[in-house]
């Protein structure tokens, strides 16, 4: 009876198509087993242990007291280390040998190794191939779901959100998945997985991109369409990358990753001809920066990619061009060229001046990429002002689930928060910070809350969480000083467009134009002016489609800043300066 078990058990814990070759193995591990068939002569004592009550404090170090029992089980018990119930409990019926086998191919899940040869079970041919594809598919969700487990008592590192923009191809996926290789997120073989398969579709320079781009068809066409996550770590801080795509025709999706950072990563090719395209006019380089500094980015890093390239090759004269160049046009937007603003070279297919000092640059002393980001002071954070946290997004799973940044306050768990402008009141059932849990949370971080009280259905992006005793302001209209950045034609009252405000996008029309602006006195005139024109600096009434959450520029920058978009264009760029209450 025993040996009959014995010979069958192969068959039951493998796949269930197996080839011919696999008889012969049954036979000779048959042979195998009867060898050691003399052991289950001391299985009956170990019965009782493998009952599942007790079987739970073997990952809290029981498990060596109670394998002393049983000599001949001990050891291979001891090999596989406790890994699941049914692993335990084949051994009273079995040998020793399967029991090895099946500790084999708990290994092979968890360490992704091949099966080893000398098993009765593990090896076999299709058996190798199912795991590998199992392997394959474990590993296309490798690179985003990497998370460093923080050692117990570890003080919290201060997060940061770093968003790379800038035009198409100028090589933001590719720097985001460089980066995530230099510090340890994604595994070599990963990549070169990667690497194996961009060269089958002769993209072989787009690897490091799959990283970050993880769907099939940001993998096809070699443009990023959704805002890509990863994380990575410095001794200082804890780092999110938020990879925006640089097409135009996805700016909606850069402009809610954006308001999500706290720091800005411009790259911009140096390949001549590439650097111009993204900078003229119609170009991604201008739009974004502009859009990051609307967002209420402080920091940008520009970052002058493709050095390496054989039209460039490390040339300073090149280095020099593109920054006189863009200089000029940050000031104009924003940005303190003294203070906010930092220019490095560097290569991210080859990682050149990212992680390490290069020798082919001589002529640049800074510090590479991600070291000056670990040497960049804190940012200040509002830990005791109002719970504000901007929905992102939000999904099912076991409940309602939301994602977001924490613009000021804190979250613990059990918390009651207040949904606006739906005023729902919600509980906070569990906390997630950058996917790994926590109890608590404080400004910066990227949270997954799952809450009761609320149905997925009733949230929409742009909803604001708040706590009860200080509820974030929402309204229709508000008035709002605007800068016209482009707009071919005059705007009048009566003009729609797109308004994009923290992470909410409504429609949105001037219903009145209150003054102009001078944009150097700051002196505002005192007829209404009829209409506005490009460059033209304006105070006027909006008016929105629906109900949104928004704040004074005043009182919280980050939810009184918006941009106002049409035909694909950024058209406007404001502030709100008052909200006007409704007319009942």
């Amino acid at each position: 009876m025993e040996s009959s078990n014995c010979a069958m058990d192969p068959r039951d814990t493998a796949p269930d198509s197996w080839e011919q070759e696999e008889d012969v193995k049954a036979r000779a591990a048959a042979g195998l087993q009867s060898a050691l068939a003399a052991l289950n002569v001391n299985a009956k004592p170990f019965i009782p242990n493998v009952d599942a009550a007790v079987f739970v404090p073997t990952f809290l170090q029981s498990s060596p007291t109670e394998i002393s029992n049983s000599d001949g089980h001990g050891r291979s018990v001891r090999a596989c280390g406790g890994v699941s119930v049914g692993l335990t409990r084949s051994p009273v019926e079995n040998g020793g040998g399967t029991e090895a086998d099946m500790a084999v191919e708990v290994e092979t899940w968890e360490q992704k190794e091949e099966p080893g040869e000398g098993e009765p079970g593990g090896g076999g041919a299709q058996g190798r191939e199912e795991v590998e594809m199992m392997e394959e598919e474990e590993e296309e969700e490798l690179p985003v779901l990497k998370v460093i487990p923080l050692p117990p008592n570890a003080p919290k590192k201060e997060h940061v959100n770093v968003v790379f923009i800038g035009h198409v191809d100028a090589g933001k996926s590719t720097i985001g998945g460089q980066i995530m290789y230099l510090t340890g997120m994604v595994e070599k073989r990963t990549l070169e997985k990667y690497e194996r398969e961009a060269k089958e579709k002769n993209r072989e320079t787009w690897y490091l991109s799959w990283a970050l781009d993880t769907n099939q068809e940001e993998r096809d066409k070699g443009k990023t369409v959704e805002v890509g996550r990863a994380y990575f770590e410095t001794e200082k801080k804890h780092f999110t990358i938020l990879d925006a795509p640089g097409h135009k025709s996805f700016v909606p999706n850069m402009i809610g990753g954006a308001s999500q950072a706290d720091l800005a990563v411009l790259v911009i090719s140096a390949r001549k001809g590439e650097f111009e395209t993204g900078f003229e006019k119609g170009g991604q380089t201008r739009e974004h920066a502009m859009l990051a500094k609307t967002a209420g980015v402080k920091h940008l890093i520009i970052l002058v990619n493709k050095m390496d390239d054989p039209t460039v090759n490390w040339s300073l004269e090149r280095y020099e061009e593109c920054k006189e160049k863009l200089v000029p046009f940050l000031k104009k937007v924003g940005f303190n060229p003294k203070k906010d603003i930092y220019f490095m070279p560097c290569s991210g297919l080859t990682g050149a001046n990212l992680k390490d000092p290069i020798e082919e640059c001589t002529w640049y002393m800074g510090l590479p990429f991600i070291p000056h980001l670990d040497s960049l002071p804190s940012f200040n954070r509002i830990t005791d002002g109002p719970v504000r946290l901007p929905i992102v997004d939000k999904y099912k799973d076991m409940g309602t689930v939301i994602l977001g940044k924490l613009e000021s306050g804190s979250i613990a768990k059990a918390q009651q928060l207040v949904m606006m402008p739906n005023r729902h009141t919600v509980e906070v059932l569990s906390l997630l910070s950058d996917e790994v849990e926590t109890d608590e949370a404080v400004p910066g971080e990227n949270l997954k809350l799952r809450l009761k009280g609320i149905e997925e259905e009733e949230i929409l992006p742009g909803f604001i969480l708040c706590n009860a005793e200080n509820l974030c302001h929402s309204g229709r209209t508000f008035d709002a000083q605007i800068v016209i950045i482009e707009h071919k034609s005059i705007i009048c009252p009566g003009y729609n467009a797109v308004l994009h405000i923290h992470t909410c996008i409504e429609e949105v029309q001037i219903t009145a134009l209150i003054c102009l602006v001078d944009k150097k006195t700051g002196e505002k005139s005192k007829t209404r002016p009829r209409f506005v024109k490009q460059d033209q600096v304006c105070i006027a009434r909006l008016r929105c489609a629906g109900t949104i959450c928004l704040e004074t520029f005043k009182d919280f920058p980050q939810m009184g800043r918006f941009t106002l978009r049409d035909e694909g264009k950024t058209i406007a760029i404001g502030k709100v300066l008052k909200l006007v209450p409704e007319k009942d």
